[in-house]
C-alpha cells in the first residue's frame, strides 16, 4: 500500500490522524517538517516534499516543527509527568498540590490540562484514584479500614469512606463484592498505550488514540465487574520489558500472562490469532476456515476489531484477501509498522 504524494498532501490538508507515522511533510519555504496532523497553516502543493521517516527529512536539511513536534513519540507522556507519576506510585499518602508544582517550576494549569486531555480527570482527582486503588488492595488483603485510611493520608474515616465509595463503587467494608482493574500508560515507539491488568494477567493493551477507547473500557469493566482505577500491577513491569524487547527485534513471543474476556467464539478467534507466527500473515478467510466455518469471515473480522489486547494478541497479522492492510483500530499505519518490524511485509 504505497502512498502517492497527492494522497499524502490531501491527508495533511485534512489533518487525517490515520496517516500518523506513515510520512512527514516538509515545507521548502520555511525549512521545517511536520506530522500529517499538524495544525499550522498548510503550504501550497508545489512548496512541499514528503519523507517516510524523520531522519531522512533531517538529512535533507529540514528542522522539526515546533507546533506538532514530529520528533516526539505520538502522545508521549512528558518527562515531568512521568516523574510525578513515579512519586505517587511510591508514596500512597503523597498529595502534590499546586504550590508544590510551582516550587518545581511546573505550571499547574499545564498539568491540569494534560490530565484532563489524557485521563479525563484533573491531576488532583488522579491522585485520589491512585490512593484509593492502593487502599482497596490493602483492605482486600486483610488490613483494617482505619489503617488503610491513615496510610492513605486521611485523618477522617468518614471522609475516606465517602471518597473510597465514589471511586471504587462500594464502601470499604464491601470490598469483597467489588474488583479493581489497574490502569497505566505505557510508552512505545508507535505511541503511548493504555495497559490494564488484574491479578491473573494483562486484560487490555490499546493505543491511547484508538477509536472507541471508552467503549473498550466500559466493556472490560462490565465483563469483570470491576472499576478501572489508575495504579500499579505486578504484571506491568514484565509487560513493559517484553514490549521493549519486541520493538528492539529481540523477542518473537510474549510470556506475560493474559486474562482474556469475551464470548466463546471471540476467545477462539483470539486464540487463533496467537497461533500466527511472527513474520507471517493470514487473511480473514483463512482464519474462518481454520475455525471450521468458511462463511464466518465477517464474524471473524468483528471479533478481531474488538480484541482488547493489541500486539500480544496479534490481530495486526490478519489482512485482506487481496493483501490490503485493513481493519486495525490502532490505525493502518501502525499495522504496517508492526508487520514491517516482524518482517511479514516489506515496503
Amino acid at each position: 500500500m504505497r502512498l502517492t504524494e497527492d494522497r499524502m498532501y490531501q491527508a495533511s490538508l485534512d489533518k487525517d490522524s490515520t496517516f500518523e507515522g506513515s510520512y512527514w511533510m516538509a515545507v521548502k519555504t520555511t525549512g521545517i517538517f511536520c506530522r500529517p496532523t499538524c495544525t499550522a497553516r498548510k503550504p501550497k502543493r508545489e512548496n512541499v516534499e514528503f519523507f517516510l521517516d524523520t531522519k531522512e527529512a533531517i538529512q535533507h536539511g529540514y528542522r522539526a516543527c515546533k507546533v506538532c513536534k514530529p520528533l516526539e513519540k505520538l502522545n508521549e507522556t512528558p518527562s515531568y509527568i512521568r516523574e510525578l507519576l513515579n512519586e505517587l506510585m511510591l508514596d500512597e499518602s503523597l498529595k502534590i498540590k499546586d504550590a508544590d508544582l510551582v516550587a518545581r517550576n511546573i505550571e499547574p494549569v499545564t498539568v491540569r490540562r494534560w490530565f484532563l486531555k489524557n485521563h479525563g480527570i484533573t491531576f488532583q482527582a488522579f491522585q485520589r484514584k491512585i490512593r484509593m486503588n492502593k487502599a482497596f488492595k490493602r483492605i482486600k488483603s486483610g488490613e483494617s479500614i482505619i489503617t488503610a485510611a491513615i496510610d492513605s493520608g486521611y485523618e477522617s474515616l468518614s471522609g475516606f469512606n465517602e471518597r473510597f465509595k465514589n471511586i471504587v463503587g462500594v464502601s470499604p467494608k464491601h470490598t469483597k463484592m467489588q474488583g479493581i482493574i489497574d490502569l497505566k500508560r505505557i510508552e512505545t515507539p508507535l505511541g503511548t498505550m493504555f495497559a490494564c491488568a488484574v491479578e491473573e494477567g494483562i486484560c487490555l493493551l490499546e493505543f491511547t488514540d484508538r477509536k472507541n477507547m471508552e467503549r473498550q473500557f466500559a466493556s472490560l469493566s462490565k465483563a469483570l465487574n470491576a472499576e478501572i482505577v489508575q495504579g500499579e500491577n505486578k504484571h506491568f513491569q514484565q509487560l513493559e520489558r517484553e514490549l521493549q524487547e519486541y520493538f528492539e527485534g529481540k523477542r518473537k513471543t510474549f510470556d506475560v500472562p493474559l486474562y482474556i474476556t469475551g464470548t466463546e467464539f471471540q476467545e477462539k478467534v483470539w486464540q487463533l490469532l496467537c497461533e500466527i507466527p511472527m513474520g507471517e500473515t493470514r487473511t480473514y478467510k483463512q482464519q474462518s476456515e481454520f475455525l471450521g466455518n468458511p462463511k464466518a469471515i465477517r464474524a471473524v473480522g468483528t471479533a478481531n476489531g474488538i480484541n482488547k489486547i493489541a500486539i500480544l494478541v496479534p490481530c495486526h497479522r490478519v489482512i485482506g484477501s487481496n493483501g490490503d492492510l485493513i481493519g486495525y483500530a490502532g490505525g493502518i499505519w501502525r499495522k504496517q509498522k508492526l508487520l514491517e518490524l516482524e518482517k511479514a511485509i516489506l515496503f
